[in-house]
């Protein structure tokens, strides 16, 4: 009943205190200000402590999207580029997926680059093939190529790699230079980073970095938000495959900003435990992107229905005037979907705190009381996939 007293306080206040701002902004914090009141008492006074500030910095990675050349392609996965649901021919591990899709380049001599990839896993032996030459490895040796010299290299943003590593891993003689070039994550690599993130989040607590735990909870919070909106998981983002651009922000900025206060139930109950990190990743990812055509075709139907002069109304938005969808059709296409959006919202805000809380306990639940959380941080971006923004994504 605390819990509950709480968390309708702190509904009050945040609807008080945030204007209507869109969803990129205020989804985020919302949700991770209403995750902190899912922990359990050992957690809750450190977190507590922190909420604004876990809830300002939520939007972090939104805010670097186009200062990294690496985080555009954290925010989302084109799920339908790999085939169709549940997707058995996509690997699950970040590493596994790179040495499918990626392609590494051996130069034997002038004008001479070979060009080589992954073609079957046969046993315990993977056959890269060529144009003109095929070879097989160790899937073992592969792998520890990856993680000791081809990963390391993307994430550096370099394209080559030492000739020597690839002579030791047994890559066909003479090898005069070599590279890598990764054909894998501009497709969008969400759930690999979330993955990572867990881990690093889970260090943190064994490391009782309370600076450290800060940062990584706030922007794992928001990677986990961008995973429950289906919109985060197809290639067709924003409705412009079929004509319907712009339903992106529809749905995930003017829903929430005309329901999330009034009618949104943020009683979403305790933090739960999550076994299999890389698992519940997979499974949120998916789930969302099951939504993916109810998205699409309800708007759709609505819009050829709906009566063309109420769609889109003008508001008055920091004294200028605007063309947004109208409460009544808004509100219509929420019912179409039978609240989804609520319901992906109320998710994101367990899924949230159930991954700090998971985080916390294996790391061996250390003792929060300890720590003394400082109210500004200045961390350095770590980079983990080597594509470059997609700049036409929306603002997310």
């Amino acid at each position: 009943m605390l819990r509950f007293s709480l968390l309708c306080a702190l509904i009050c206040l945040t609807s008080v205190a945030e204007p209507t701002p869109p969803w990129g902004f205020f989804g985020h914090r919302r949700i991770n200000r209403l995750a902190t009141f899912t922990l359990p008492p050992e957690m809750m006074p450190f977190f507590r402590a922190s909420i604004d500030y876990l809830a300002e910095h939520a939007v972090d990675p939104d805010k670097r999207r186009y200062a990294s050349e690496h985080e555009a392609v954290r925010h989302y996965i084109d799920l339908d580029r790999w085939g169709s649901l549940p997707f058995p021919e996509l690997p699950r591990t970040y590493v596994d997926a790179l040495m499918k899709h990626a392609i590494i380049h051996t130069v034997n001599g002038p004008g001479d680059t070979v060009h080589w990839r992954q073609d079957t896993l046969i046993g315990d032996r993977v056959l890269l093939i060529s144009r003109d030459h095929t070879f097989d490895l160790p899937h073992d040796t592969l792998r520890q190529l990856w993680y000791s010299t081809l990963l390391p290299a993307l994430r550096a943003g370099e394209g080559s790699v030492p000739a020597d590593s690839l002579r030791a891993a047994g890559f066909p003689e003479p090898i005069l230079s070599a590279g890598v070039t990764d054909r894998f994550s501009e497709s969008g690599i969400l759930p690999y980073y979330l993955a990572a993130h867990h881990r690093q989040l889970t260090q943190a607590f064994v490391d009782l970095d309370a600076d450290r735990i800060l940062q990584l909870s706030a922007e794992i919070g928001h990677y986990i938000g961008d995973a429950y909106v289906p919109l985060h998981t197809t290639e067709n983002y924003n409705g412009q495959l079929t004509g319907q651009t712009g339903i992106h922000a529809f749905w995930e900025s003017r829903l929430p900003e005309l329901f999330a206060d009034e009618e949104f139930d943020y009683f979403v109950g305790a933090a739960e435990y999550v076994a299999e990190p890389n698992d519940f990743y997979w499974d949120v990812v998916l789930g969302s992107h099951a939504l993916v055509d109810s998205v699409l075709h309800t708007e759709r139907r609505l819009r050829e229905a709906f009566p063309a002069d109420r769609q889109w109304c003008t508001e008055e938005r920091l004294g200028r005037l605007v063309n947004t969808q109208c409460t009544e059709f808004a509100r219509a296409w929420s019912e179409a979907m039978d609240g989804m959006v609520e319901q992906r919202f109320r998710a994101a805000i367990h899924g949230v705190g159930s991954v700090w809380y998971s985080c916390w306990v294996d790391a061996g639940q250390p003792d929060l009381g300890v720590l003394f959380p400082t109210e500004s941080l200045n961390v350095p971006d770590e980079p983990t996939a080597s594509a470059k923004p997609a700049d036409s994504r929306p603002h997310e």
